[in-house]
């Protein structure tokens, strides 16, 4: 995994969305009838919230997929740090992954297309 190194935690948490609540970079959506914002979370943990922009941060440079996935998010009018925060979780959804299948990082097979989840945790886009 680009940018990442250390321990693994394999059984920890039950789905992507676990993981990333937990790390703090998933968006909070919040729909009342006809109006939906989405906002940042000011509830984290301040070191890994700095720990996963710094290795989304390192990603940049190491991996033309998270280039490429960075320029598609500045494409869409994001400022530098919500395509990097998006990135982050990205990345973290692709760690999942790694540890429940106990598969290495590939380049090629994380920066497939991109895929919606379908909410089913056997799912492989659900990561």
């Amino acid at each position: 995994m680009p940018g990442r190194g250390g321990r693994r935690d394999l059984g920890r948490y039950a789905d992507a969305r676990a993981r990333k609540n937990f790390a703090g970079i998933s968006p909070i959506t919040r729909q009342t009838g006809k109006k939906k914002t989405v906002h940042a979370r000011y509830v984290h943990n301040d070191r890994l919230i700095d720990a996963l922009g710094r290795q989304a941060q390192s990603a940049l440079s190491g991996s033309p997929g998270a280039r490429a996935y960075d320029d598609r998010q500045r494409a869409r009018g994001l400022g530098h740090q919500p395509a990097l925060r998006q990135l982050a979780n990205r990345l973290v959804g692709i760690l999942h992954g790694c540890l429940r299948t106990r598969t290495l990082y590939d380049e090629t097979t994380a920066r497939g297309p991109h895929r919606p989840a379908t909410g089913n945790a056997n799912d492989p886009a659900a990561a």
